[in-house]
């Protein structure tokens, strides 16, 4: 729940700089070195900041525009060993797996708005899995796609937009997804017909039953209910930092899998399972960035009020 803070700040706003962390009851261990930075020019801060008050820390400095004139970075600290680091977690108002450093998600989204050879690659390599899947009715093979897709840092990015009314963001972040998707989709269905016309695939269409993985064409009123419940856990494990949970909300949702299916299906004309694919498809995703804006909008409300009950508390006091 530690966060240590380095910061370049020019002469003439040390003071400045160094009063408000002081002031901040989640602020310790601060160190000024001064003329240690070079480029830019100024002088070097650092401390140790509880997760629950970085974001006024960052917010004070960003309102003496030290982002334009120096620098700001925030980093986690694996181990603190310090009894004065505990006593500034247990100052700051709420707790730290709870906090929310927007500035962080904000990065992290605008990072996944971006069209990459790895996403492309990861996303084309996770829809062939899929294709593969289907036609072999395989259900490892759907969770191997599943876990292997990338889309849902698009996805997060899409209702980090929405909150915060970045159409920019949003426009971006659809357009990776579209991108993506189109690229992934078009290469398994590429390879789909190559594997027919050379032997490797010997069906004429997909299997009319397939017990294992026909859920991948027929999205139910459970299909939504999922992607609500994955879309919400997703953004919970980006915000509070909980990487490993974004494993099981991978293997939860089957976007990826809808997506090879629909491919592999257009390749084998078998056009019952078209429209199903991509009613799977949207229903993942709408269901994913309805649930991940929504929980975007609890955090930052319950957190306001976090913030306003610990405003009123005397210092040196917890919120709890």
């Amino acid at each position: 729940g530690v966060l240590h803070l380095r910061a370049i700040v020019p002469s003439d706003r040390v003071d400045t700089v160094c009063g408000r962390l002081r002031d901040n009851p989640g602020v310790t261990n601060l160190v000024v070195l001064p003329g240690a930075a070079l480029r830019p020019a100024g002088d070097l801060i650092l401390c140790d900041v509880a997760r629950e008050a970085a974001n006024d820390v960052i917010a004070d400095l960003r309102g003496l525009g030290i982002e334009h004139d120096g620098s700001i970075a925030l980093e986690r600290v694996d181990l603190s060993i310090s009894d004065v680091a505990k006593q500034a977690a247990h100052r700051a108002p709420g707790h730290g797996d709870d906090a929310v450093v927007w500035d962080e998600i904000d990065r992290r989204t605008a990072e996944e708005t971006k069209i990459t050879w790895a996403f492309v690659a990861f996303l084309a390599l996770a829809t062939q899995l899929a294709g593969i899947a289907a036609i072999i009715d395989s259900p490892i093979l759907i969770v191997g796609a599943m876990v292997l897709g990338p889309e849902f840092g698009a996805v997060a990015a899409i209702s980090y937009g929405i909150l915060f009314g970045d159409l920019r963001r949003i426009a971006l972040a659809t357009r990776t997804l579209a991108i993506g998707f189109g690229i992934a989709i078009t290469i398994t269905f590429v390879c789909a017909l190559v594997s027919r016309w050379i032997g490797v695939i010997e069906l004429d269409e997909l299997p009319a039953e397939r017990a294992l993985t026909g859920f991948v064409y027929s999205p139910d009123r459970w299909s939504f209910i999922v992607a609500l419940l994955a879309g919400g856990a997703g953004v919970l494990s980006l915000t509070a930092g909980k990487s490993s949970a974004l494993v099981g909300v991978f293997i939860s949702v089957t976007t990826v899998p809808a997506a090879g299916n629909l491919a592999v299906a257009v390749a084998l004309r078998h056009w019952n399972e078209v429209n199903g694919s991509l009613l799977q498809l949207g229903v993942n995703l709408s269901g994913m960035i309805l649930a991940g804006t929504a929980t975007m909008l609890a955090q930052k409300a319950g957190w306001a009020l976090v913030r306003k009950k610990g405003a009123g508390l005397p210092r040196g006091s917890s919120a709890g």
